[in-house]
């Protein structure tokens, strides 16, 4: 059996402000979207542009549920998760796309 990869990440606004969580199997793809504002709504209207946090799952089902807990969580757990992997605050796809 085959698995694809998925992916739970988060995106920020350059004044790091706004967070949007979402699931993916194709990251790369993903971010540049957000980048260029393909999609109207919530990534349009806050210009969520940097990938701050990421993390990879074998199984879709797994990502999802990953996603879930963290919209649940309050803005302070989110940002100690960032902080954890990512210090920084890098856009962690700065060089994908360039």
């Amino acid at each position: 059996m085959t698995f694809k990869r998925s992916y739970v990440y988060i995106m920020t606004n350059v004044n790091r402000t706004v967070f949007y969580t979402g699931v993916t199997a194709q990251l790369e793809v993903r971010v540049w979207q957000h980048r260029q504002a393909a999609n109207k709504g919530f990534t349009q209207r806050y210009n969520l542009c940097c990938l701050v946090w990421f993390e990879d799952f074998d199984d879709i089902s797994n990502a999802i549920a990953r996603e879930k807990q963290i919209k649940g969580w309050r803005r302070e757990k989110k940002l100690a998760l960032i902080q954890a992997r990512n210090p920084q605050w890098h856009d962690l796809a700065a060089e994908w796309h360039s």
